[in-house]
């Protein structure tokens, strides 16, 4: 054998593998994949309102006003009212906030402002 030649291992040469076609996927936003991940935030003057008024609302009841402020939100509401049996939160859509809480026997005198939507919810 000549000096020259030398034997290739077998695995030094490797045959590349197909490539699958790439799948199309939903043009979906990385804000509202975000926002539909994320649930309510609560500002500190909600949080201190919902405390003080000793307003209760379930877990699951939180997770439906997401929902809706989702539905809102995509139909172009910025901030919404939103008004269940025992209370009136004010919700900023845009930025998926809890702005505000009443209990619903302070509403009967209230006028509500510089929002765009309304969202009854009956539990």
């Amino acid at each position: 054998m000549d000096h020259r030649i030398h034997q290739v291992p077998k695995h030094a040469v490797q045959f590349p593998t197909s490539i699958p076609p790439k799948q199309k996927k939903p043009s979906i936003t990385f804000r509202e994949v975000l926002n539909e991940q994320h649930p309510l935030k609560i500002s500190k003057h909600a949080s201190e309102r919902i405390r003080e008024r000793n307003i209760d609302i379930p877990e699951k009841l939180w997770h439906t006003i997401g929902e809706k402020v989702n539905e809102a939100r995509q139909k172009g509401v910025t901030d919404s009212l939103v008004v269940l049996n025992n209370a009136t939160l004010l919700i900023s859509a845009k930025n998926n906030t809890v702005v505000t809480a009443m209990d619903r026997g302070e509403n009967d005198s209230r006028i509500f402002t510089n929002i765009n939507g309304t969202i009854l919810i009956d539990e």
